[in-house]
């Protein structure tokens, strides 16, 4: 027997120690990962949330701006300075213009209860990548226009893209939505003003189609009112059910009367 110490393995050590650094590696590399993702993640909530919104606001305002209309009148002379012609209400059967092609920019709308909000133009369809990404509100094809017998229906954003019905819920019974029809056809006067007001909000599946039927969730029925409908996604930040505003006309005014006196006064509806 020998009186030396018996020499202990090392074997086991370099082997566990080579594993430890192995899964800090991975750790770390996993780390790296989550982080560079998350980085992204902000930078596309970044870009979606907010980004989307300066752009899309930019791009309809100008949109506005290069619609061919008419200015409606000055008050007349002796009148209060910064005074507006407020355009007498008409309660027979109004212009209408015919359907227009996809993508054209025919109208715009405008709500005096979301006091601050721009002007925003309303285009046929309701396609994303060409209308309601791009132009602001988007027309459902094959519902009425504006101001005929049947369902003027509509879609926007809530949210990203400039959100133009990101207040939609804010709406109640009896306040006003102003469309604005703009001068096409060569310009031979079509601009017109129809003032249309609430009469009630609902929230359905996205499947339920039947809210822009020509009498809103009756499809079967004939029409026999000037209605308009709204569509937009609900709750905040998710496509899980629609919001749904109905309207129905209350009067229209040619531009060339004057001005809504909803929108001269532009108060935000109390109670």
């Amino acid at each position: 027997m020998s009186d030396q110490p018996t020499a202990a393995p090392t074997s086991g050590r370099r082997k566990s120690s080579r594993g430890a650094h192995i899964a800090y590696g991975i750790v770390g590399v996993i780390g790296e990962l989550l982080i560079t993702l998350g980085v992204l993640l902000f930078g596309f909530l970044v870009w979606q949330l907010w980004w989307t919104d300066v752009q899309g606001n930019r791009a309809q305002a100008e949109i506005v701006r290069e619609i061919v209309r008419e200015t409606p009148p000055a008050p007349t002379a002796g009148a209060t300075k910064g005074a507006v012609k407020i355009a007498e209400p008409r309660r027979d059967a109004p212009p209408v213009l015919a359907q227009q092609p996809h993508a054209t920019t025919f109208a715009t709308m405008q709500g005096p209860r979301w006091d601050g909000e721009p002007e925003r133009p309303i285009s046929e369809g309701t396609d994303r990548a060409t209308v309601l990404d791009v132009l602001g509100v988007g027309h459902y094809e094959g519902t009425a226009m504006p101001g005929d017998i049947g369902n003027f229906a509509v879609a926007g954003h809530r949210t990203t893209y400039a959100k133009p019905f990101n207040r939609v819920a804010e709406l109640k019974k009896d306040d006003a939505v102003v469309v604005r029809t703009s001068t096409l056809d060569g310009g031979k006067g079509t601009d017109t003003w129809y003032v249309y007001r609430v009469v009630s909000t609902q929230i359905v599946a996205p499947t339920d189609v039947a809210v822009i039927a020509p009498v809103p969730s009756e499809p079967a029925a004939e029409p026999t009112k000037r209605m308009m409908t709204m569509t937009t996604c609900h709750p905040m930040f998710s496509a899980r059910e629609r919001y749904i505003v109905h309207l129905e006309l209350d009067y229209w005014a040619p531009v060339s009367s004057g001005t809504p006196a909803e929108l001269v006064e532009q108060t935000t509806a109390k109670g």
